[in-house]
């Protein structure tokens, strides 16, 4: 289905004064017809005037008003006719039918919010909920987002993870929008859920060794904490090959959220303890050790004290303890010999 955008309508203003003229005419014609005839036979005016007022007020049916970001998929007798597309006021065939299959679903997402005022909705006049009904069909074509709920997904190693992501669409073909696909929005939605579980299988959670996310057979640095542009970008180029055929564009994805399971979050989390407190320890114990060998080498470069191997041993041994220990040092006073 190809869209096929109608830009030579916007005659909207004339066609609506020459249908009230006419609506006018008729019952001046009524009028005349009916006090210039005979009891029996009213005046030759006042058929036209019955047909003018009878059905001169069809032509309204084909006034179609559009805003700006709007548009308006026509169907005359079940064959689609065309888009109305840019705002303006216009005209079109008034038995044409206004066609959008998600006029009435409601996601997650910017524009499918509803102000919560239900009841008031119960108490509006039958006009107003027609106009109401009537404004439904358009078609929004301005920038959306969709944030559907979060998901839980498991990562390449296996570990459950939750994450939430936000896509910034919007209609480009409006054709095929409505006739490609039974909803576009539900579409979407399962589109991108479906898109975001097959990206992230392909990560882990975090750096780990021997995991190729790229797909070229050596391992790489990619995760899902470290590489979430790289991770979105690629959910944003596979929701927009899923939704081709309905005519939306996907401009940008972002993830909002991202965090392991409830069930395992408490265990990765000790996980990271441990891994930092043994980096900590590997720290500490490196500037110890250089440490101690300057504090021998100086000694020995100085003459202050001549150390056998078996003090510089103990000597080392009580700096590391020193130095490593997780509380202060207790000195303790030598009264004798060094030897």
């Amino acid at each position: 289905m190809t869209e096929k955008v109608l830009n030579n309508r916007r005659n909207g203003m004339l066609v609506m004064v020459l249908t009230i003229a006419a609506l006018i005419a008729g019952v001046v014609l009524f009028i005349h017809g009916a006090s210039h005839g005979s009891d029996d036979m009213p005046g030759l005016a006042f058929w036209p005037g019955i047909f003018l007022m009878c059905f001169g007020w069809i032509p309204f049916l084909g006034l179609k008003v559009l805003g700006p970001k709007e548009a308006l998929v026509l169907t005359l007798f079940g064959k689609y006719t065309g888009t109305l597309k840019d705002e303006g006021f216009y005209f079109v065939n008034p038995f044409s039918v206004s066609v959008n299959p998600a006029a009435k679903t409601r996601l997650g997402q910017s524009g499918d919010v509803d102000s919560g005022n239900h009841v008031s909705k119960i108490f509006l006049s039958k006009d107003e909920q027609k106009k109401e009904a009537a404004a439904s069909k358009k078609i929004s074509l301005k920038d959306m987002t969709l944030s559907n709920a979060r998901q839980k997904v498991n990562d390449v190693l296996g570990n459950p993870v939750e994450i939430g992501v936000a896509v910034i669409w919007r209609v480009q073909d409006t054709a095929k929008a409505v006739f490609n696909v039974d909803n576009y929005k539900e579409y979407l939605s399962l589109q991108a859920d479906t898109a975001v579980r097959d990206i992230v299988k392909i990560y882990p959670y975090d750096v780990s060794p021997n995991v190729d996310t790229t797909g070229d057979g050596r391992a790489d640095d990619g995760s899902l904490r470290g590489s979430t542009t790289l991770v979105a970008e690629r959910i944003r180029e596979m929701i927009q090959e899923k939704v081709a055929t309905a005519g939306l564009e996907i401009l940008e994805a972002r993830i909002t959220y991202l965090a392991y399971a409830p069930e395992i979050a408490a265990v990765m989390l000790q996980r990271q303890q441990a891994s930092a407190v043994i980096d900590a320890r590997k720290m500490i114990v490196d500037g110890a050790v250089g440490m101690v060998e300057m504090a021998l080498d100086r000694l020995k470069e100085n003459g202050t004290v001549e150390l056998d191997e078996e003090r510089k041993a103990a000597m080392v041994s009580n700096l590391l303890v020193v130095l490593c220990g997780n509380h202060d040092a207790q000195p303790v006073v030598n009264s004798g010999s060094l030897y």
